[in-house]
């Protein structure tokens, strides 16, 4: 049995669901990302729910940034409805985009045939030394997204915590 790594950080998840009186993305994609962190040595300091507003959306990523999270990932509102607001939301709580690790998630989300991840709008980057991440809301996507994004994690959170003063 292959002992785990050593603790990469702390996460929070985000669903972003418009059906939040029991949604049933948050039954199926909050578990996945859980164990997907888990895998990858986080501690995940819970799943929150949150409907598809900009300003519920908001609240929750500044309430991870400032409980003091290493990444935050975000589930769901990515695409290109008029409903889907969580890029929208994103991108005014970051203080940096991080595009690259963006467009690496769509691109390997197209490759692997998650259509909903090679067209999210989901964006990436850092909110004071917290990562933020969007994934579109289909497990196909998640499970790329998580798998794309498991190697590059470690590297930006470990020169998020030495931009100390």
């Amino acid at each position: 049995m292959e002992m785990p790594g050593p603790q990469i950080g702390r996460a929070l998840v985000v669903i972003v669901d418009d059906r939040v009186s029991g949604g049933e993305r948050a039954d199926s994609t909050g578990p996945l990302v859980t164990e997907l962190l888990e895998e990858a040595n986080f501690v995940v300091d819970g799943v929150v729910t949150a409907p598809g507003d900009v300003v519920a959306i908001r609240s929750a990523l500044n309430t991870a940034v400032i409980g003091g999270v290493d990444l935050v990932v975000t589930v769901g509102g990515t695409g290109v409805s008029p409903r889907d607001v969580t890029p929208d939301a994103t991108t005014g709580v970051l203080d940096r985009p991080v595009p690259g690790i963006a467009e690496a998630v769509r691109a390997s989300g197209l490759a692997a045939g998650a259509v909903d991840a090679g067209v999210s709008r989901g964006v990436v980057g850092v909110s004071g030394s917290t990562l933020v991440v969007n994934l579109a809301a289909s497990r196909a996507a998640v499970r790329d997204g998580m798998a794309t994004l498991t190697p590059l994690v470690p590297h930006v959170i470990s020169e998020l915590s030495g931009l100390e003063d």
